[in-house]
């Protein structure tokens, strides 16, 4: 097996604020790999919130390239042996752990959800996020998306209150509220309550991402449901959200890919925690990776690609916000007819990074 890597810069089509940054270009990485004559798919959407950028998952990569045998089947071993090879680097391990299963999809002829054994039928409704803005134009932005029957609002702000009634009053959309960690547990409490009366789904990670005493006082002082993001990265954490929160966000990007989703999605069930997909600013080739895993969760939040203006791929649909899986082999994404992508990938072998023009 080859690996192939190149940057992918996808470009906000307007910025993405959240209470903590604001987003107007993504860096990722594409990452192929090629067994065979058929050629699998995967992407990195790095943050530096969890220590990675750009050009570490290039370097992760590289060295990645030297561990992955070559049985494209054998994804568990792989994984496993990835994370043995260098700690943490999640997001660069769940591009190739996505382009494995493409290629293990492609090479039986069956879509991936296919190959899971999941009911393409029973995909959730997405959400479509309206960042952080004045309410007024966070009320514009939500009136905008008629298509979307669930946004995700993103708070933070002395004015929360007021976006949330500015949004309410121009949408009969399902309401999720998102703060990112933004509040004390006092706040939280406060504005939790005051936002009951505007039909708010549930909350998303209310506190700082450490402070578990104060996400349970949190759910134990509101009526909503309460739901960890950045509180719950990997499968070891997901035993100690029992009690705490009533849901839990998985990530591609936060676990490591597929094969990890999966078995924090069964350990949440195991502790009768409710599932939601989330992603980060990412193509339709993550996107549609974490898709195909759906029909597993109560709710999806994977429209990052739909926040982008250059998306090159196209895979998995949104109907009236429902995800529409691909039935093509694999994970079914392909490039556009008009992206253009860069056309010198970077080979990401003997432990460095080599480009395509020295090696010509």
């Amino acid at each position: 097996m080859e690996l192939t890597a190149q940057a992918l810069d996808l470009n906000l089509s307007v910025p993405f604020r959240i209470s903590r940054s604001v987003q107007t270009v993504a860096h990722n990485v594409l990452a192929q790999i090629e067994d065979d004559g058929l050629t699998g798919m995967g992407e990195a959407a790095p943050s530096g919130y969890y220590g990675e950028k750009c050009e570490s998952v290039l370097v992760a990569l590289s060295y990645f390239a030297e561990h992955l045998g070559d049985d494209a089947t054998l994804i568990e071993d792989i994984s496993a042996n990835l994370k043995r090879v260098m700690h943490g680097n999640a997001a660069a391990r769940a591009a190739v752990d996505m382009a494995l299963y493409d290629l293990v999809g492609q090479r039986l002829g069956v879509p991936v959800y296919q190959l899971l054994g999941l009911n393409p039928e029973r995909t959730p409704v997405t959400s479509f996020t309206i960042g952080m803005d004045t309410p007024a134009e966070m009320a514009r932005k939500a009136q905008k998306a008629t298509q979307f029957p669930v946004l995700k609002i993103k708070v933070g702000t002395p004015d929360d209150l007021e976006i949330v009634r500015a949004i309410r009053d121009t949408t009969d959309a399902r309401l999720r509220v998102d703060a990112n960690e933004a509040w004390t547990p006092k706040q939280a409490i406060k504005t939790i309550n005051a936002l009951e009366a505007f039909g708010i789904e549930f909350v998303e990670q209310p506190v700082a991402a450490n402070d578990l005493e104060g996400l349970r006082l949190v759910r134990e002082h509101t009526n909503l449901p309460i739901f960890a993001d950045e509180s719950c990265v990997t499968l070891e954490d997901v035993p100690r959200m029992a009690g705490v929160v009533d849901g839990i966000n998985i990530k591609l990007m936060k676990c490591g890919g597929i094969s990890q989703a999966l078995k924090m999605i069964a350990t949440a069930r195991a502790h009768h925690l409710q599932v939601m997909l989330g992603c980060m600013i990412e193509s339709s080739v993550a996107i549609t990776a974490a898709a195909q895993i759906s029909p597993l969760v109560d709710f999806a939040d994977l429209d990052g690609a739909l926040l982008t203006s250059n998306d090159p791929f196209e895979g998995v649909g949104v109907e009236r916000g429902k995800l529409v899986l691909p039935d093509r082999a694999g994970l079914g994404v392909r490039i556009r007819a008009t992206a253009k992508l860069p056309t010198k990938p970077i080979r990401a072998r003997n432990a460095r990074i080599v480009s395509a023009e020295d090696e010509e």
